[in-house]
């Protein structure tokens, strides 16, 4: 596990390429509390890939989808999800099927007990000051 202070936007920018510079594939889960960062955070990563039209949250819509360079990258926001069951209905688990697919989930704890086990999690926490204790798990990333 690796831990990082984000001070600023700038530094959860510099973390997000850094992320993409890994190229990740497979299911990546966001956690912290309402407000500590995790669509920021994911804004700048599709960014990073490639992304440059406009990034909604997935809050009400639950998931948006997007195609980056011929890379299928998925945005989920289980917040408001009622029961796990539901990704069933919607078609959700077929996009860990999609060859070279990334899964960004926040709020995966909400459906843990049916979702395949993340490659990459990455937890961040709100301090008082407004910086992000960030902790990250399964992926080495050069921050340098």
């Amino acid at each position: 596990m690796k831990t990082l202070i984000l001070k600023n936007e700038t530094d959860t920018q510099r973390l997000a390429n850094a992320l993409a510079k890994t190229n990740p594939t497979g299911s990546l889960w966001l956690s912290g509390d309402l407000g500590a960062g995790k669509t920021t955070f994911t804004r700048y990563l599709l960014r990073a890939l490639g992304h440059t039209g406009a990034v909604k949250s997935p809050t009400y819509t639950l998931v948006e989808p997007y195609n980056i360079n011929g890379k299928p990258v998925y945005h989920a926001d289980l917040y408001r999800l009622n029961d796990p069951e539901e990704l069933d209905f919607i078609g959700f688990f077929e996009y860990f099927d999609e060859p070279n697919s990334l899964v960004i989930i926040e709020w995966a704890s909400r459906a843990e007990s049916i979702l395949p086990k993340p490659d990459i999690t990455i937890n961040i926490t709100r301090q008082a000051d407004e910086s992000r204790v960030v902790q990250i798990v399964g992926v080495d990333l050069d921050l340098s």
